[in-house]
């Protein structure tokens, strides 16, 4: 009995043990620690307290399993809080039999029937797909693509999409969600990869950019320099010039209104003779997405302003 009475003692919460280690900085008194706190016996200070773990909750039981999912996510309708069900394997990768597959199909075509509990959140889901094809096809960072989601949804609740695509709201979500982050996307990029006509995400970008407010800063030809410079394989001493001779084209002010991806390539091509690399018009006019007559006559700009 007294050996049972001393193992159900160590799991006693409320039982205290007096610690003489240390002694209460405050009166020098006896200190005691329970499973709890630690407090002073004779002015009632309490030391030291049972502090909250902030780390995750999952526990690994071998080397592969843990007791974990997957984390919440702007990118999907239900942030991915639903389930999926498999295809002609179980958890194991064992091969499912013919009356277990059937199963699985119909228990996977309820699933779909019960899915959307409105209209609205079935155009959520397809929007967000959209999102999520053109981030993947730009190859755009999940950060970029998670912002993206969220001005979409942002749309949604809005009534934005109301007599408007829901691709056109999905490429312009994307176009936006660039423009904020500074990167060096063109409309007629993501208007590529779209669903749509350029035309529509342009009318769909002006109205997230008016109804929405967006931060976006304008797009300015140094912004794509180090993206041309990067798909011709060319030295630092070309992307640090051309970079130079943008950002004084800038300060002059000779870049408003112009296609920055054309200027931007223009001052590639100076960069590149000045430096005894010829780098021809046609290739940076390709890289820029502009005609070879755009960068000579943005060349000609630059040549007269002697920078």
């Amino acid at each position: 009995m007294a050996t049972r009475d001393i193992n159900e003692s160590r799991f006693d919460e409320d039982i205290r043990t007096e610690s003489s280690a240390n002694q209460c900085p405050e009166c020098d008194g006896r200190v005691t620690t329970n499973a709890v706190e630690t407090v002073c016996e004779d002015c009632g200070l309490v030391i030291d307290e049972q502090r909250i773990d902030h780390g995750p909750e999952w526990r690994a039981y071998d080397d592969e399993c843990e007791r974990t999912g997957a984390p919440l996510t702007a990118a999907r309708h239900d942030r991915g809080l639903s389930t999926e069900i498999g295809r002609g394997t179980d958890a194991k990768g064992n091969k499912l039999s013919g009356q277990k597959r059937r199963r699985l199909a119909r228990m996977r075509r309820e699933q779909t029937r019960g899915r959307w509990r409105s209209k609205a959140e079935r155009n959520l889901a397809h929007g967000l797909g959209e999102v999520r094809r053109l981030a993947s096809a730009l190859e755009l960072s999940d950060s970029v693509r998670d912002q993206a989601c969220q001005l979409f949804r942002s749309a949604q609740n809005e009534n934005l999409l109301r007599g408007r695509s829901i691709e056109a709201i999905a490429a312009a979500s994307v176009y936006g969600a660039c423009r904020c982050n500074g990167l060096s996307r063109l409309l007629g990029e993501v208007s590529e990869m779209a669903r749509v006509a350029e035309s529509r995400v342009t009318n769909a970008y002006k109205t997230l950019n008016e109804e929405l407010g967006l931060p976006a800063e304008p797009v300015s030809p140094s912004m794509f320099v180090p993206r041309l410079v990067s798909d011709l394989e060319c030295p630092d001493e070309i992307r640090q010039r051309a970079r130079i001779l943008a950002e004084q084209a800038e300060e002059r002010g000779v870049t408003t209104g112009v296609h920055p991806a054309g200027f931007a390539a223009a001052c590639l091509y100076k960069a590149g003779q000045e430096q005894g690399q010829w780098v021809t018009q046609s290739d940076v006019a390709e890289i820029g997405n502009v005609t070879p007559t755009t960068v000579r006559t943005h060349h000609e700009t630059l040549d007269e302003l002697a920078v």
